[in-house]
């Protein structure tokens, strides 16, 4: 990782760690009672580091604020936090990975397509820019990771996605291709609370909710519990 993104990561941390009120936040840990034999030992094949995220984008459940529908998924990429939005005010926040703002998409989609552990065929850019090949099989080493869920906007397949990772010492960057990535863990959760015609809200860049001026409580701090 690089010194420029590493102190990023570190700075919006700190932001969000003294932010607002410190309402109340409670950490999810994860659980492999949710995973299948095949996430179980591809997981358990894993290459690269899996580093601990950051407190503040650890899976959370957490006051919400704002009036997307229960069920839905608001992606603030300002702040690279995804919200799947539960009933009573509360929504499940996930530490994210996002594009550069130069490749990113934002508008309002729906998952039309979701896979377990899918294979990449990246796209002719990506093989340009990137120098990867053409096809990247399902697996521990893939980029993908462990899950894929598919934006479609206006029945037409976006080519952006919400996908796992195979660095998860970047979740709460800006440096993918913009598709909006979780650890490979956080993937399994999120997709396993979906379903095809999941409304997919992803805010404008400068359009996200500001932890100065938090309308999602966008703690990171303060005296949270965990499960």
């Amino acid at each position: 990782m690089s010194l420029k993104v590493k102190l990023g990561i570190m700075a919006a941390a700190a932001g969000l760690m003294l932010s607002g009120c410190m309402q109340s936040t409670t950490y999810e840990a994860t659980s492999a009672n949710a995973f299948k034999p095949r996430d179980k030992e591809y997981l358990a094949k894993i290459r690269y580091t899996n580093t601990p995220v950051a407190e503040p984008f650890r899976r959370a459940i957490v006051d919400y604020h704002r009036k997307e529908a229960p069920g839905s998924i608001v992606v603030d990429s300002d702040n690279h936090y995804l919200y799947y939005v539960l009933n009573d005010g509360k929504a499940i926040r996930y530490g994210i990975t996002v594009g550069e703002e130069a490749m990113a998409w934002s508008g309002i989609a729906k998952i039309g397509g979701m896979t377990e552990w899918p294979g990449w065929h990246p796209t002719k850019s990506e093989i340009e820019r990137l120098g990867v090949p053409t096809f990247v099989a399902p697996g521990p080493d893939n980029p993908m990771g462990s899950r894929a869920m598919y934006l479609f906007a206006n029945g037409k397949d976006t080519l952006f996605r919400l996908h796992g990772t195979n660095q998860p010492e970047y979740i709460g960057a800006s440096i993918s291709s913009g598709c909006i990535r979780l650890t490979n863990e956080d993937a399994i959760d999120l997709y396993n609370r979906v379903k095809i015609g999941t409304i997919v809200v992803v805010l404008e860049p400068h359009h996200g909710d500001s932890p100065f001026n938090s309308q999602m409580a966008l703690q990171g701090g303060g005296n949270p519990t965990f499960q």
